[in-house]
């Protein structure tokens, strides 16, 4: 999980590409970059840290030209060094930078390609980088097979080799000097991909494209759409849009687990609001809380901030019980899910979260998550309850277990460190230390998210079913990223010392 985002615009862009990036910085903490260009130069800036560290107002002001892009990164794939940090650039074709979203699940074949097919050097360990060549090689390839300057047609081409190429989960952003800017989405549309339109005078427009659509609002642009699965959208340097389906056997499938968990609850994803998505898991779950338990005896009903409130709200009303808010959340802390070692999640726990006493005294309290992942922060917020003088302390989850790894860009790769993984519900409940835990079910989660208003008739859940969309996962992949991504790797990487404090940092 990361955000992207593209602007073409009539002035200067750099200070609206931070803006969007601040806007989405809850899909990625890790590092921020932005590259924009006025045609002949291009200016770049990518560093590890949050957007508002990254990038002063100053700074900013060495950025010239009207079109750019913006990258927040959440690290699933590559290393974490500063040289993994996006947006990545090459100086050939014409000067390409892209900024990604997702993973690919055939990165090691496709670098081998890339390195002894294409002639080209790979720097670093991310697939984004081995994308970015990829389409720098076919657009290259496409240019000396024709004649002229840059056209669509080149651009879309182009693209349509990176579709045969590149598998997995994808959400791009690119920029071309002195060409414009492109956007193309994963055959799946597993990542998000919106974009929108703003008057820009003299009968011209300003557009946009980035992860979420909160980031279209702020800055003022109108929803034009999703970009559809497969598709890919160019806007020329004299601000013409131009768009073509590159795959002809797209099919939308989207990232459940961003309705759930990922995208800000204002946020509209292939039309569907993920805040009414997220009432619905409450009204779901708390009907599935009244079947188990129709003589339950809970007094009230708190969320796990932030994630899991609309959820909590709505369950409430529907088991008839009162709604409170009995955790306080330091919103100075960065997201614990996210964080990239088991030792700094355990430690943010610890200190993100608050108990009102009063609200837990002599009462039998039941929590709200939106997920439980590790466990981590499950474990120590029950304990907190307990202290906080909860008679006894229930758990429920707006997610079914999560029992597999994902490979699209979400950093649950090990199934060892899934508390659900090989667990009866008992165990699990016994692991946090609950009086008892009650999950989502699967179908009840999708009834949550369908909506006629989308052309979504399914999603890509595999992180509950272990049910992969784009049907090229194999155990080999699953068990090379688990030796990759599991905290132990991550303890024993030489990286490792970079992460060692635990930055202050708005949640978003």
């Amino acid at each position: 999980m990361c955000g992207v985002v593209a602007i073409r615009s009539a002035e200067r862009c750099s200070f609206e590409l931070f803006e969007a990036l601040t806007v989405l910085q809850h899909r990625g903490q890790d590092a921020a970059g932005i590259v924009t260009s006025d045609g002949q130069r291009v200016f770049s800036r990518s560093s590890k840290g949050l957007v508002r560290d990254v990038f002063t107002a100053d700074s900013l002001l060495d950025f010239k030209g009207s079109m750019g892009i913006g990258h927040v990164r959440y690290p699933t794939a590559g290393g974490n060094s500063e040289a993994e940090c996006q947006p990545f650039y090459v100086n050939s074709p014409f000067g390409i930078a892209l900024a990604h979203n997702g993973n690919l699940t055939n990165a090691n074949e496709l670098g081998v390609k890339v390195f002894q097919g294409d002639r080209r050097q790979i720097n670093t360990s991310s697939d984004s980088e081995l994308m970015l060549n990829v389409l720098a090689y076919e657009l290259s390839t496409t240019m000396r097979e024709s004649s002229g300057n840059l056209k669509p047609g080149h651009v879309f081409k182009a693209v349509e080799k990176v579709y045969e190429r590149c598998k997995g989960a994808f959400a791009v952003t690119v920029l071309i000097v002195g060409g414009g800017i492109l956007a193309f989405r994963d055959s799946n549309g597993i990542r998000p991909l919106i974009y929108g339109t703003r008057d820009a005078g003299n009968g011209g427009q300003d557009f946009a494209f980035t992860s979420e659509s909160v980031a279209l609002d702020v800055l003022g642009f109108d929803v034009a759409r999703d970009v559809a699965p497969g598709e890919a959208i160019f806007v020329d340097d004299e601000g013409n849009l131009h768009s073509k389906q590159c795959d002809s056997n797209a099919h939308s499938s989207p990232c459940i687990f961003e309705y759930v968990y990922l995208a800000r609850p204002d946020s509209m994803i292939d039309r569907i609001s993920v805040y009414k998505t997220r009432l619905r898991m409450g009204e779901w779950l708390g009907k599935r809380f009244l079947e188990k338990f129709p003589n339950h005896d809970v007094d009230v009903v708190m969320p796990i901030p932030d994630t899991s409130r609309a959820a909590a709200i709505q369950l409430a009303h529907t088991i008839g019980v009162k709604y409170r808010e009995g955790f306080i959340k330091n919103r100075y802390f960065t997201r614990t899910f996210i964080m990239p070692r088991q030792s700094q999640r355990k430690y943010s726990v610890r200190h993100k979260l608050n108990a009102i006493d009063l609200e837990f005294e002599n009462k039998n309290v039941l929590l709200v998550d939106d997920s439980i992942v590790r466990g981590t922060t499950a474990r120590q917020i029950v304990k907190r309850a307990r202290e906080a003088g909860a008679k006894s302390v229930y758990l429920a989850s707006a997610a079914p277990p999560i029992r597999y790894p994902n490979v699209y860009g979400i950093d649950i790769p090990s199934p060892e460190e899934l508390i659900a993984t090989n667990r009866t519900y008992e165990q699990i409940c016994e692991q946090i230390g609950a009086d008892y835990v009650l999950y989502q079910r699967l179908d009840d989660l999708i009834a949550s998210v369908l909506t006629t208003n989308s052309d979504v008739v399914d999603f890509e859940t595999s992180v509950f079913n272990g049910e992969y969309v784009t049907g090229d996962v194999s155990k080999n992949l699953l068990l090379e990223l688990n030796e990759k991504r599991n905290d132990q790797a991550r303890e024993a990487d030489q990286n490792s010392l970079l992460y060692e404090t635990v930055e202050l940092a708005e949640s978003g």
